[in-house]
């Protein structure tokens, strides 16, 4: 029971991700913004603090949204008149989107800036990241893209069922990455059936048909595998 209930408040917070996703403009922006963001980190030999950062500011940005849209949905349920109070509630929650998204701009500049200069046209040949770090950036960006299919297909819930599956798609692409960087076909074969076991519980709960599980999948291993062979 108490497993159930934990599952559904995951199942709730996801739904909130969706909705905003899905009915909020600047929210996608977001979401497009923190991809090429992400993508582009690959390109830079990031410290972990920097990249801790990274996601620290990216994670603000779309939380400070999310409370936007939280705070609009609640006064318009509360009133749909004019009222000078609604309005400065309004405007001080864009307010503090406006600065999360200020402070990301600055935060870019200072991480990637000195980057971005004529004179180091060898970065994509000396920045190639670790496994770890290219592990990391590509099931963000699984998540995300995911996620963006679910808000846009509409169907099921972020964790149960939905197109695609996400479970399949994260699962694969762990496996796909396991086999990068093991360069072992053996332990690349273990991964994929442990990629495909969790694909057959989804098929076997009834919670994932066997398209949205073969959709999920190849949604994964696509992903992982145009990354690492840019940035692997």
């Amino acid at each position: 029971m108490k497993m159930r209930k934990l599952l559904e408040s995951f199942n709730y917070a996801f739904e909130g991700i969706i909705y905003a996703l899905k009915t909020q403009r600047n929210m996608k922006i977001h979401f497009v913004v923190s991809i090429v963001i992400l993508i582009m980190s690959l390109f830079f030999e990031l410290t972990r603090i920097e990249i801790l950062i990274l996601l620290m500011t990216i994670s603000l940005v779309i939380i400070a949204e999310m409370i936007n849209t939280s705070i609009e949905s609640t006064i318009d349920l509360i009133t749909d008149q004019y009222h000078i109070f609604a309005k400065i509630a309004k405007n001080v929650a864009a307010g503090a989107v406006l600065i999360a998204a200020i402070n990301s701009i600055i935060v870019a500049y200072l991480l990637f800036f000195h980057r971005l200069n004529p004179y180091t046209s060898i970065v994509l040949e000396q920045v190639r990241q670790s496994p770890l770090h290219v592990t990391f950036i590509t099931l963000i960006i699984v998540i995300f893209v995911t996620i963006a299919l679910k808000a846009y297909f509409g169907r099921g819930t972020p964790l149960q069922g939905g197109m695609p599956s996400g479970h399949g798609a994260i699962s694969f692409a762990l496996a796909t990455s396991i086999t990068f960087i093991s360069e072992n076909m053996f332990i690349g074969t273990l991964s994929i059936l442990m990629a495909l076991l969790v694909c057959q519980s989804r098929i076997e709960g009834k919670i994932h048909t066997f398209f949205e599980v073969i959709m999920g999948a190849i949604l994964g291993i696509l992903i992982t595998v145009i990354i690492f062979q840019v940035f692997g």
